[in-house]
């Protein structure tokens, strides 16, 4: 990786970093992109904090961008919007990542023309409270979530640390609001079907005087919320069609007794039933229709998609022009 570095020289390359009262932590972010990436364009995006992240961010000689629309997501919205770049960097201004592999991260993006690298995060050991096991467990349950509807291998779905390309940046719509937007990052890739790949980094322990954001059980459940959303979205043919399946099942077990009477009797005595039943298999019916006109409306937006990526030169190409 090291014969790619003197090439970073010659990439506009942009550090975007989205905070929330993070006064205490982000002097220390700023410092660790000086060190490990001199050249950085640092963009410190404040999601209207209460403490001195401005302040301080403006002091260590970041540029500072005030978002009044509180969360994550409606910040990564803006930070993509406003900042020009060849390659991104996002990472979270709590200083648990350690930047140390960031130029190699980045070499990995230009020499594979890759357009996103996740630093998946490995734990320092130092503290329990660093990668709490309820989050390491739900991060795995919802990764693994992911990669049952949608595919792919990755290991830590719910990363801050991000490098992209400038094609997966502008052509990603941003439309979570909070922190589920990691997992529309992830699909976005997948259902694109970018080159992408991960690199374990260490996740530290938080600064003194730096409070999580995170909260366990209401995060977890909007992540989950996006999931099925997305799924929706972007599968609904299979989401449709499992919908129908469990309603033409349902119906037919309602309906064999009454068609093994009536074949036995002539009758059918249990009308009700027949007429839930006729109503349920009409339901499916409908239900199936209903995803296979979704999905060549989908299928119509992921081209469209598509053809905004294929617009935006790789990465591989900016320094070949150079």
């Amino acid at each position: 990786m090291t014969a790619a570095a003197p090439d970073l020289a010659a990439l506009r390359i942009a550090a975007v970093i989205p905070c929330y009262n993070e006064a205490a932590a982000i002097g220390q972010v700023i410092a660790s992109f000086r060190a490990a990436l001199p050249q950085v364009q640092i963009h410190v995006f404040d999601n209207a904090s209460t403490d001195d992240t401005a302040a301080v961010a403006r002091a260590a000689g970041a540029e500072v961008t005030h978002v009044a629309l509180r969360g994550k997501g409606n910040v990564v919205r803006r930070m993509f919007a406003d900042v020009e770049a060849d390659v991104y960097v996002m990472v979270d201004g709590d200083a648990t990542y350690d930047l140390a592999r960031l130029a190699e991260m980045i070499a990995l993006l230009v020499d594979g023309n890759l357009d996103m690298v996740v630093g998946a995060r490995q734990d320092d050991r130092q503290d329990v409270q660093t990668y709490r096991p309820g989050h390491r467990l739900g991060n795995r349950l919802l990764t693994g979530t992911v990669a049952a509807l949608f595919g792919g291998g990755f290991t830590d779905m719910l990363s801050g640390l991000r490098v992209f390309s400038r094609r997966y940046v502008k052509s990603f719509p941003a439309l979570a609001q909070g922190f589920e937007t990691e997992t529309e990052l992830t699909v976005h890739a997948l259902e694109l079907r970018m080159p992408w790949t991960e690199l374990p980094v260490r996740y530290l322990s938080r600064p003194e005087g730096s409070d999580s954001k995170l909260s366990t059980y209401r995060d977890g459940w909007r992540i989950l919320l996006m999931i099925t959303r997305l799924f929706v979205n972007e599968r609904p043919l299979s989401f449709f069609s499992t919908i129908a399946a469990l309603l033409a099942l349902a119906a037919l077990a309602l309906a064999v007794p009454l068609v093994l009477t009536w074949l036995h009797t002539g009758l059918v005595p249990r009308l009700p039933t027949a007429v839930l039943a006729t109503g349920m298999m009409l339901a499916g019916m409908l239900s199936a229709a209903c995803g296979a006109v979704l999905r060549t409306v989908t299928l119509g937006r992921r081209e469209v998609k598509r053809l905004r990526y294929l617009a935006i030169p790789g990465v591989r190409y900016v320094l070949e022009r150079e």
